[in-house]
């Protein structure tokens, strides 16, 4: 079978499985992680190692090799989307990776915006993970610092996060 013909063949499925994979990293889309997966499998093609796989066998081992990918990738990544907000030298505001802002607003405005969610109802805990992040630290290695497991920080990030909706959602409590 030519390479084109199992692409079409699997591209659907291959896009579900970037679909599913696609939630938990902001820093890549559908659309990256298909390419990362149909780069995988090119290499594999050249090689001879799906001459006799099945389109599930194939299939799977894209799904495996997505989420090793992301594993790597995200305890590397330093990366920031351009829906943050950028102070004066263009450089990231202290909120990325914590608080998806939809405008660049003033500088001043996140930093009155970070006090407030430190002093309003986060837990020793969920601070602790909060300035880590603010400091750029990955999960990994806020766990570390912290000696807790990088799952548990990830669970503690998403009550954070879940605190800091209320702020992005009603404006007058800002």
């Amino acid at each position: 079978m030519r390479f084109e013909e199992l692409v079409k063949k699997i591209s659907p499925k291959l896009k579900a499985i970037a679909h599913k994979l696609n939630g938990r990293f902001a820093y890549l889309g559908e659309e990256d992680l298909c390419q990362e997966a149909l780069a995988h499998l090119w290499l594999d093609f050249q090689q001879g190692k799906l001459d006799d796989k099945t389109e599930s066998y194939i299939l799977q081992g894209c799904y495996f090799h997505l989420k090793n990918y992301l594993r790597k990738a995200g305890d590397k990544a330093s990366l920031f989307s351009f829906e943050f907000m950028l102070n004066e030298e263009g450089e990231a505001l202290d909120l990325q990776n914590i608080l998806p802002l939809e405008s660049a607003e003033p500088d001043y405005h996140s930093r009155f915006l970070i006090e407030q969610i430190r002093n309003d109802g986060l837990t020793k805990r969920e601070k602790e993970v909060f300035e880590f992040s603010l400091e750029g630290l990955t999960t990994r290695e806020i766990g570390l610092r912290l000696g807790i497991s990088h799952v548990r920080v990830v669970k503690l990030k998403k009550k954070v996060k879940e605190k800091c909706k209320k702020y992005l959602d009603d404006p007058a409590l800002i």
